[in-house]
């Protein structure tokens, strides 16, 4: 991202970016010392705060806020259609760090995407015809039923109480 690659090079590469990243998180963790005492307080008293009062707020200052970035309704919509696929991967149990990881990583993947393609002159058989990369297709694969086998358990549970309903009623 921003033209920084993360990795075991990084240091090595950037320093100056890193050195300065970790001067930040002294400097952050300094300031929020000072201001959390004095403060302390007033943040307990945002705890008893109502839900259906703290989530609308908390929703405004999202859409305010991607709104300002670019002034543009499409963002706000992004962010809608976002929020409801977070919403839907919660409530079916998904993690939230590898989702995290693939939007860090995927710009490199994309690059490695196209590059492929670009020495197999197009053919998407590259990805299926080599050892490694057919390897990593079929754990993908796995993954992704793994990852669908709990859903498939709840939706399995709920139809067969469904038909225990039905005989009974």
């Amino acid at each position: 991202m921003h033209g920084i690659n993360p990795g075991p090079l990084f240091i090595k590469e950037q320093p100056v970016v890193f050195w300065g990243l970790i001067a930040s998180m002294y400097l952050g963790n300094l300031v929020l010392l000072l201001l959390n005492l004095p403060l302390v307080s007033i943040f307990v008293n945002l705890l008893r705060v109502p839900y259906r009062i703290l989530y609308p707020a908390i929703l405004m200052f999202c859409v305010v806020g991607v709104y300002a970035v670019n002034s543009s309704m499409v963002d706000v919509g992004i962010m809608s259609v976002m929020g409801i696929l977070g919403y839907l991967l919660r409530k079916m149990d998904f993690e939230t760090a590898p989702l995290v990881l693939g939007v860090v990583l995927e710009p490199i993947i994309e690059y490695s995407f196209r590059q492929a393609l670009a020495m197999s002159d197009g053919a998407y058989s590259i990805f299926v015809l080599r050892p490694i990369s057919a390897f990593f297709l079929v754990v993908a694969l796995v993954m992704i039923l793994l990852g669908l086998k709990p859903l498939i358990k709840k939706t399995k549970d709920w139809r067969e109480r469904l038909t225990e309903a039905e005989r009974g009623a």
